[in-house]
Formats: structure tokens, C-alpha cells, sequence
């Protein structure tokens, strides 16, 4: 039976939401077949009273399964078809024509040509989403758990490439479908940036390098980053200032500014139950926190980036692109659509830059040795990215410096209960930006 096998496979997915979890019942939603041999499923997975929909594409295979595809198999004849290069073209083809296969919509921009004799291979790094690269020239994201309502990322870059906005992926086409009387979207097509390397992979190269050269500061090492950092600023800036005029912006009042501190306090304490070497920093952030209410009178608030790191950018050979606007994957659609201070990425990223400089020392024997070109260069590449953002026009100055103090503290909080949930032996690293001279090691 379809549903027991399925049951059975669902669990062990990368994607998968629910790992850890008995799997109560499973159920198809939808059963769409796109063609010969290729079915489009939606399925209600049940879980202790919860509900979560996933998207699956279903390959049937009337004879012997190819080698080439035993690694995806579901159960006697049955494969996840995103592995089937031969199938998956059926989707490009699709989106091109603007076809409607039963509830399904495929849609293209408009004035874009789509290559339908491109074949695909799966992205093997992501865990929330499947990706299909087609050739040189397109990424296919399929949203494998699926949320009633638009996605950020197809809503925000679609609007910013209708402005012509640089430091964007250009988008192609997209899927769609109504769950819950709301049109949905199950996948987005993008140019696939295949002379690119991302912004995390550049800056351990740096750090790497900087770690090899004993005597060189972080500015005079081969692999200084700082420029590439200004540039990263100035990109940043600049797509704020796009999203400020695509989408609505507002003004968050002194008494909403108070909420969003109370409820900041209110994560602090539970970080602090769960995580106790938090406890004896919570009085650091406590200030800063008292000092956004004490200082901070209007905050400009608009649709930003929303999960904003070195992982999320990429440099081509000419600029900095800025991808994957869904926000947290793991946060409401209604909060990952919400306004709110551009500060909120500029805080993300310089997070990233300490993750960078210190994450090499977890479990390093040289980490104490080490440590003080960790901060030098995390301190040298922040504050180019912050000169950056100055000069592409982003707001930096008198309370915002106050605010975005805030809200690089609560990014920490955060990470430190992550990190002590998945990964014990990075815990000294958010823990590091309530005291920068701190050990690298607990």
C-alpha cells in the first residue's frame, strides 16, 4: 500500500521536518500525474497532534529499476523521481508553456526564456529543500514542506527583478497550487550562478590563511577578506533600499519598540533554563536590551532578508547576489512576511563574521593561541561591512547603533540554544559575543 511505504520512507528524508518523532498516520492530500510515469503527491504527515504537509514526486518504474536510481527507491517500482533526470524535465517544459496539470499551476515571468533542453542533477546540500540544477543555467527549488500562502523568496525577488534591482538571482517561472483556499507556492525556478563561490566558503578561505601566516595581521595575510566585506555592505544597503520601495514600510512606535524587548526578555529567560553558562551574561544583555527602550523613540521597519549569513550570499565573478529571502524556514509565514528593522540583517550578518573567524577553533589544540586573530579578523571584517552599508546608503547611526547592538545580542541568544541542542562544541561561539576575549574553548 502507497501510504505504508511512503510511511515508512518519509521519515529518513533530509528534508524532513519530523525526525525524531513516531510517524502517527500519513495520508494523500493530492495525486496528480504530470506524466507517464511521474505523479505529483501531497501528503498529510500526523505527528502527537500535528499536521505537516510535504510534497513528494513520485517516479513508476514498470520494470527493473535503473542502477542509477536504487538509491531512491521507495518501495517495488516506486522512486523519488527528483533523482530521475529523464522525468524531471517535465517540470522546465511546464513552467515554459504556462501549463495547468489538474490543480497544479505552472507559471514563467514575463519577457523570460526558458531552455527546456537543459537535464537536472539534485544539489545534494540542502536540508529543508530539494534543488534541481538544470545544466549551467537554472535552480529549481522544490518546497518539500508545504505552508499556505506565497513564499517570501518567489515574492521578493519576483518584485525586485520587475525593478531590474542588481545583487538578485534572476527568476524564471514558479508552481503553485490552493491549499487551504490559499494559493501556494510548491516551487520557484532561478538562474543558477555557476561561476560563483558563496560568501562563507570565501571567508574561511581567509581565515584559513590568516591561521597559516603567524606573523601577518588579518589585514596584511593573502586572504584578507575586508574588501569583498565593504562590497558585501554595500550590496546589502543597496537591495534594503530596493525592498524599501517594491513593498510597503512602516514606523514601529515607541510601545510596539517595548514589546519587541519584552519579548527578547522573555526568550532570554527560557535560553537561560535551558542553557545555564548563559546565565552569567544575561545582565550584559539585559542592558542592551534596556537601552533600546531608554534610547530608541521611531524605528523604520520594512520586508528584509529575514535569516541573513555568509551562506546566503554568493560572489559572482563581477558582484555579490543575495539568495534565499524565505526568512527562517522554521517561523510562521504571517512573521517571515512581517516588517521590521533592516538592522535585523545587518545583526545576521555580523554574526556570521564571528562564526567564521571562531568556528575553526572548536576542539582546535592551538585555539588560545589563536583566538586574538580570530577577533582581529572577525572585528577588521565587520566593520568593513558596516563602512559598506554606510556608503550604499544604509541607516547607521545614532540610535541605530543602540538597536542594532540588540539586535546582534538576541541573534546570540538564539544561537546559543542551537548550538547546545545540535552542536555542543561550537557553544563558545555565540557565547563569545557577550564577552569577545572570552576562551575559545569552555
Amino acid at each position: 500500500m502507497l501510504t505504508e511505504l511512503l510511511t515508512g520512507w518519509i521519515g529518513h528524508q533530509r528534508w524532513f521536518a519530523g525526525k525524531g518523532r513516531p510517524v502517527d498516520g500519513l495520508t494523500i492530500d493530492s495525486d496528480v500525474e504530470l506524466a507517464p510515469g511521474l505523479r505529483h503527491l501531497i501528503v498529510s504527515v500526523h505527528q502527537a497532534g500535528t499536521r505537516d504537509r510535504y510534497q513528494i514526486l513520485l517516479g513508476c518504474c514498470e520494470y527493473d529499476m535503473p542502477d542509477k536510481l536504487r538509491h531512491a527507491t521507495i518501495g517495488e517500482g516506486l522512486y523519488d523521481a527528483t533523482h530521475d533526470a529523464d522525468l524531471t524535465g517535465i517540470l522546465l517544459q511546464a513552467m515554459a508553456d504556462g501549463r495547468d496539470i489538474g490543480p497544479l499551476r505552472f507559471r514563467h515571468l514575463e519577457d523570460v526564456h526558458i531552455d527546456t533542453g537543459q537535464r537536472s542533477l539534485v544539489l545534494g546540500a540542502e536540508q529543508s529543500n530539494t534543488s534541481l540544477v538544470y545544466g549551467d543555467a537554472y535552480i529549481c527549488k522544490l518546497f518539500r514542506r508545504l505552508i499556505p500562502g506565497v513564499n517570501p523568496e518567489l515574492e521578493i525577488v519576483s518584485a525586485l527583478a520587475r525593478r531590474k534591482a542588481a545583487h538578485i538571482a534572476q527568476p524564471y517561472g514558479w508552481i503553485e497550487t490552493d491549499l487551504d483556499g490559499e494559493t501556494t507556492t510548491l516551487a520557484m525556478t532561478q538562474e543558477f550562478l555557476s561561476n560563483s563561490n558563496d560568501g562563507w566558503a570565501l571567508a574561511l578561505a581567509s581565515v584559513r590563511d590568516l591561521y597559516a601566516s603567524l606573523d601577518a595581521s588579518a589585514s596584511d595575510a593573502g586572504g584578507d577578506f575586508s574588501a569583498e566585506s565593504f562590497r558585501l555592505g554595500t550590496a546589502t544597503a543597496e537591495v534594503h533600499q530596493e525592498l524599501a520601495s517594491a513593498f510597503p514600510t512602516g514606523v514601529m512606535e515607541p510601545q510596539e519598540i517595548t514589546h519587541l524587548v519584552e519579548d527578547q526578555r522573555r526568550r532570554l529567560t527560557q535560553a537561560v533554563a535551558e542553557v545555564p553558562e548563559l546565565a552569567r551574561h544575561a545582565p550584559v544583555i539585559e542592558e542592551a536590551y534596556q537601552r533600546v527602550c531608554d534610547v530608541a523613540h521611531k524605528v523604520p521597519v520594512q520586508r528584509v532578508h529575514g535569516d541573513y549569513h555568509l551562506g546566503q550570499v554568493m560572489r559572482t565573478p563581477t558582484d555579490w547576489v543575495i539568495l534565499d529571502f524565505e526568512g527562517e524556514p522554521g517561523q510562521p509565514l504571517a512573521e517571515r512576511r512581517a516588517l521590521a528593522s533592516p538592522l535585523r540583517d545587518v545583526a545576521g550578518m555580523l554574526r556570521s563574521f564571528d562564526y567564521a573567524a571562531r568556528h575553526l577553533l572548536a576542539d582546535h589544540p592551538d585555539a588560545e593561541q589563536l583566538l586574538p586573530r580570530a577577533v582581529e579578523w572577525a572585528e577588521l571584517n565587520r566593520s568593513s561591512f558596516l563602512a559598506g552599508y554606510s556608503a550604499g546608503g544604509g541607516r547607521l547611526h545614532g540610535e541605530d547603533a543602540v538597536l542594532l547592538r540588540a539586535l546582534e545580542l538576541a541573534k546570540a541568544v538564539y544561537e546559543v540554544v542551537y548550538e547546545a541542542r545540535n552542536r555542543p562544541s561550537w557553544l563558545p561561539i555565540p557565547l563569545s559575543a557577550f564577552d569577545p576575549g572570552a576562551p575559545a574553548n569552555l
